[in-house]
């Protein structure tokens, strides 16, 4: 037997002659039916295959003596902005008084807009405060002559640096750094000069939009936003609302955005775009505490990033003394962050080549196996209705 007749007799798909061969038009329907079908699903499989897959794992996370970026932007539209103090701390004992981060104040007029001519002020984190340009007062600029001869008196406070006190700011400063309350502004030939009460009087009724962001030790503690000047006595962080004891704080405010660390597609941050409102009577502590979750994306393309997630659980208190006169606590919005210990990884990996070609194979076989038996079907049922209508019996 010659090799061409060896071959053919392993021929599993016998073909008939072409004058056997019955075309039909429910053949050609199904055809064209089955044929579409196969073409979704080779697509739906290709979008597959060019999704990855996420993979996710726990470790323990094994950083040490790192540090955390978190992102913020935050309005108060019924607190002034000079009455209002950030500060950090953790629970390694580093408060972060007198630090510099790229945190703004931005004014805002009673309706919510920005108001002219008063560009963001970099906020100071504490009360050890660097000087700088935009931290002289709280518009940035200061009724005192541009020349002062004199050194200004600190009022028996401890002096700065330079040992002089020649704006308000300064005196409030000296007074933090002595733990002394800050009262009597009228006395004080600084904050006379430069309108500092009249200014606080006319800003009453403005907001105040905080943005930027805060750079912290890895570790649980907390930021927060108060009215008055803090400062650290006698190792404990207190903030002096002793001047404003008599006004209540509606610490109603819009979290506009908060994130430990950079975005990342997918992640969700659960305080975004949440809006708090509280009776403006009243004054309130409002509290979040929040437990952070370190987070690490490895991309297809070997970029890996290192960020958090974080869950919340929020509470709310009046804190007004008896019958809306003082403070029985300190007004204000506190985020209390908790590390885990944990680390989730999640990372992209590509389906392999072998199992797209598995999966076409499999769609296109299986279709026109499927599509094969329903026409064989429908050709046979037409078939015997032919053949009753033929002999009388078709009703």
């Amino acid at each position: 037997m010659s090799a061409p007749s060896t071959l053919r007799s392993f021929d599993a798909y016998a073909k008939p002659l072409d004058d056997f061969r019955i075309r039909t038009r429910t053949g050609g329907i199904v055809t064209l039916v089955s044929a579409i079908v196969i073409l979704l699903l080779v697509a739906s499989e290709w979008m597959d295959y060019m999704t990855p897959e996420h993979h996710t794992r726990l470790i323990v996370d094994p950083a040490r003596k790192e540090k955390m970026d978190i992102y913020l932007n935050i309005t108060f539209p019924r607190v002034p902005c000079m009455l209002i103090s950030m500060d950090v701390m953790d629970v390694s004992g580093e408060h972060h008084n007198g630090l510099t981060y790229d945190v703004f104040k931005t004014r805002l007029d009673p309706a919510g807009n920005v108001v002219v001519d008063s560009p963001p002020e970099r906020e100071q984190i504490g009360n050890t405060v660097k000087k700088t340009d935009v931290a002289k007062a709280d518009d940035g600029k200061s009724d005192a002559p541009k020349k002062e001869a004199k050194c200004g008196s600190c009022y028996g406070a401890k002096p700065p640096e330079s040992g002089c006190c020649n704006t308000c700011q300064d005196v409030e400063e000296a007074y933090g750094r002595q733990g002394w309350a800050f009262t009597k502004l009228d006395h004080m030939e600084q904050c006379v000069r430069e309108g500092y009460a009249e200014k606080m009087k006319a800003r009453e009724k403005e907001g105040c939009n905080i943005h930027g962001k805060l750079t912290v030790n890895k570790v649980a503690g907390n930021f927060h936003f108060a009215p008055g000047r803090s400062f650290d006595q006698a190792a404990t962080h207190v903030h002096d609302i002793s001047a404003l004891l008599s006004r209540q704080f509606d610490f109603s405010h819009t979290i506009h955005h908060l994130s430990f660390g950079p975005m990342v597609k997918g992640i969700k941050n659960p305080l975004d775009w949440l809006e708090v409102q509280v009776p403006s009577d009243r004054s309130h502590l409002i509290q979040y505490f929040l437990k952070v979750v370190g987070t690490e994306y490895t991309y297809l393309n070997g970029t890996t990033v290192i960020t958090n997630q974080f869950a919340v659980t929020e509470h709310h208190r009046d804190v007004s003394g008896p019958g809306g006169q003082g403070h029985a606590a300190l007004p204000g919005v506190f985020f209390n962050f908790d590390m885990a210990a944990m680390r989730v990884i999640q990372s992209e990996t590509q389906k392999p080549l072998i199992q797209l070609l598995t999966s076409l194979c499999a769609v296109v076989g299986g279709v026109a196996t499927v599509a094969g038996l329903v026409d064989a079907g429908l050709y046979r049922a037409g078939r015997a209705l032919e053949r009753k209508a033929a002999v009388g019996k078709l009703a």
